[in-house]
């Protein structure tokens, strides 16, 4: 095994803070190396989207990535047995396991694999995909090999898990910084309409969050709306009787 490549792919496999990343190239690195390091044919990638069906996210070869594709159309495979018990799955012979998968043994016969070692892509109780190891020739793996395919596995799947993470934290910033900037609307159009008609700012504040639950509107959008001139304060009229509007008259002086 190639003691520099190895390190290097693990680099890879951990950077995914770099600029662009890109989730699609990172896994076609896995795959890619897998082959490159272990003594297999072909390499697949299996990933679950958000609703946990698998997804077909990248292979070493068109003949494993229709064989992956072939697994979760006929709901049969290794692979599929992987992801779901979370466990390691080895065949060391697909013929002689054929009645074992009925559909995928012959599939994966024509397309010239016959041994399979899924590699579950797991942390702790959360499994999100698998990597398969396909070889032409029957036989068991190497135990160095899964071991290292394993590792291969497990520093993706830490790695794609920070990558959501991140994602998900950068997406829980966008929201407060959307609602930061929808605050600061609200207040301004709160200090207009209370200018407008004599309110204080709780009860404008109650006029602007009635009128846009009556009209069905979000509240920052209503807001934003007065704020820019594009709703007028007769658009913002409400059940029951109205604030009462600002006295544009002087305010008498005593004794007059």
């Amino acid at each position: 095994m190639d003691g520099e490549l190895l390190s290097d792919t693990f680099v890879e496999l951990t950077d995914t803070m770099v600029a662009g990343f890109d989730v699609i190239d990172f896994m076609h690195v896995l795959t890619n190396r897998s082959v490159q390091l272990l003594d297999v044919s072909a390499a697949g990638l299996l990933l679950a989207d958000p609703r946990g069906e698998l997804r077909v996210v990248a292979a070493s070869s068109e003949a494993a990535r229709l064989l992956e594709l072939f697994q979760i159309q006929n709901d049969e495979g290794p692979c599929l047995e992987c992801f779901r018990s979370g466990q390691p799955v080895q065949v060391a012979d697909l013929v002689a396991v054929a009645h074992r998968w009925p559909r995928f043994a012959p599939a994966a016969e024509r397309a010239g694999f016959t041994a399979v070692q899924a590699l579950p892509m797991r942390l702790r109780e959360q499994v999100i995909g698998a990597l398969n190891l396909f070889r032409t020739a029957p036989g068991a793996f190497d135990p160095a090999d899964i071991r290292v395919g394993q590792a291969l596995a497990d520093v993706a799947t830490i790695s794609l898990l920070q990558e959501r993470n991140m994602r998900h934290s950068d997406t829980l910033n966008e929201q407060l910084q959307t609602a930061l900037n929808s605050r600061v609307i609200i207040e301004q159009a709160k200090g207009k309409l209370a200018e407008r008609l004599g309110l204080d700012m709780d009860q404008a504040f109650s006029l602007l969050r009635e009128s846009a639950r009556t009209s069905n509107r979000r509240l920052s959008d209503l807001a934003r709306a007065f704020v820019n001139g594009k709703d007028t304060l007769a658009s913002l009229n409400v059940r029951g009787s109205p604030p009462r509007p600002l006295d544009p008259s002087p305010p008498r002086r005593p004794g007059s």
